[in-house]
């Protein structure tokens, strides 16, 4: 068979988590349908990103029939802020994951092809709508297509869809300092801001550590240099003996994400999805790509596959649309030096307001009465700033 005699249910570009899990998503609503996963790398294959891995993505792929996919990792508890000399330290409520993307995506797809998706190297260049079907490169047509191809998206420009903000980030891995083994360290940056430098325990005696801010239309974009030397400047020594450097670009959302109608939908980093308060944005491929791939399995079942669109944008709605706009809100406020004191302050005084911080960083939370309230006490009698638990980081084995 030629490839323009194939004809595909669903075409999904880019098998990062955010395409590997609309696989998952449309096979496990129904197994029968033909998909094919595209990327224009083998797997696995290194991603640049933070990896951390919210417990809240484990909840989503479980219900998609995914399950076991990180338990020979070890969780990571213990999540410190910092910012100038304010500090807070605690358990968070449910660990998160640190786990190098080469790890994570090749795992996602492999669930995706155990699913029945075909998984193809393939690089997409051109798409194009004709009546009944989408064809990529004018031989792969598909009733539905799904763009999963990152911050370039190339689905993206052929539907001629906006990009919002962008946030620079640096990214390597590097033995873990003791002072910040067993746990996710913060620091915000006190200049260029938005910004911060991380350094997540990834459990094997390494860290991955990096540096990123957001851009802005009035001032060049830092160099590779500088991004070290700020990444340095906040987090000394974190990057000695540091391998494996990749910059990559973070597509920012905000309260005006929209998803669009038709046979082409975008997810995840593609969609402009990454979390503008932490760069965060494996919780929101997974959650826009299993929702992107049951309105795809449902609008075949119809024997409506133009409605995909209309029917993931309800879906998508009703999971993530009030949470970005809150997010899109505290973005804004944090601009202000004072009220990321106050945040750091009130975390510091709370667990219920370091815990809803952390929801809302890292999930689809919002900004809650113990939040605004716990703010509103810091801006106005500002606790003491740093706070440590008492209890220690448990000392676990290496996966």
């Amino acid at each position: 068979m030629s490839p323009r005699e194939e004809r595909w249910d669903l075409v999904v570009v880019g098998a990062g988590p955010a395409g590997a899990a609309t696989a998952i998503g449309a096979l496990h609503a129904d197994p029968r349908l033909r998909v094919l996963l595209l990327d224009r790398a083998d797997f696995p294959r290194d991603k640049a990103c933070g990896d951390g891995i919210a417990p809240h993505v484990l909840d989503l792929l479980t219900e998609a029939g995914v399950t076991g996919l990180l338990d020979d990792r070890m969780p990571v508890d213990r999540l410190r802020l910092v910012r100038g000399g304010a500090e807070a330290e605690r358990t968070m409520t449910r660990p998160a994951y640190v786990v190098p993307r080469a790890v994570l995506d090749a795992r996602l797809v492999d669930a995706a092809v155990a699913a029945g998706a075909e998984l193809r190297r393939h690089r997409v260049r051109t798409l194009h709508e004709e009546p009944g079907c989408v064809v990529l490169d004018g031989e792969l047509p598909a009733a539905v297509v799904v763009g999963a191809d990152g911050a370039h998206s190339v689905v993206r420009r052929a539907l001629d869809r906006p990009r919002g903000p962008v946030a620079l980030a640096i990214r390597g891995y590097a033995p873990v300092t003791a002072a910040h083994a067993g746990r996710q360290v913060i620091e915000l940056g006190t200049e260029h801001q938005p910004s911060y430098a991380w350094s997540f325990d990834c459990g094997d005696g390494t860290a991955n550590v990096g540096y990123g801010e957001v851009l802005h239309d009035d001032r060049p974009a830092p160099t590779r240099a500088e991004l070290f030397e700020r990444l340095e400047r906040l987090l000394p020594d974190v990057t000695v003996g540091g391998t494996g450097w990749k910059g990559h670009h973070l597509p920012l959302s905000t309260a005006r994400w929209r998803p669009r109608n038709g046979r082409v939908l975008l997810v995840g980093d593609a969609a402009g999805l990454v979390n503008p308060l932490t760069g965060e944005g494996i919780f929101y491929a997974v959650a826009t790509g299993l929702a992107a791939g049951r309105a795809a399995a449902e609008a075949l079942r119809r024997g409506s596959p133009e409605r995909a669109g209309s029917l993931h944008r309800r879906a998508t709605r009703a999971i993530l649309l009030p949470h970005l706009r809150h997010t899109a809100l505290a973005a804004t406020l944090t601009r202000s030096s004072r009220v990321l004191g106050a945040g750091i302050a009130a975390a510091a005084a709370d667990q219920r307001v370091f815990d809803d911080l952390v929801e809302l960083g890292l999930a689809r939370g919002r900004l809650t009465s113990s939040l605004a309230l716990g703010l509103g006490r810091a801006l106005l009698r500002p606790p003491p700033a740093t706070h440590r638990d008492p209890r220690p980081p448990a000392l676990k084995e290496p996966a």
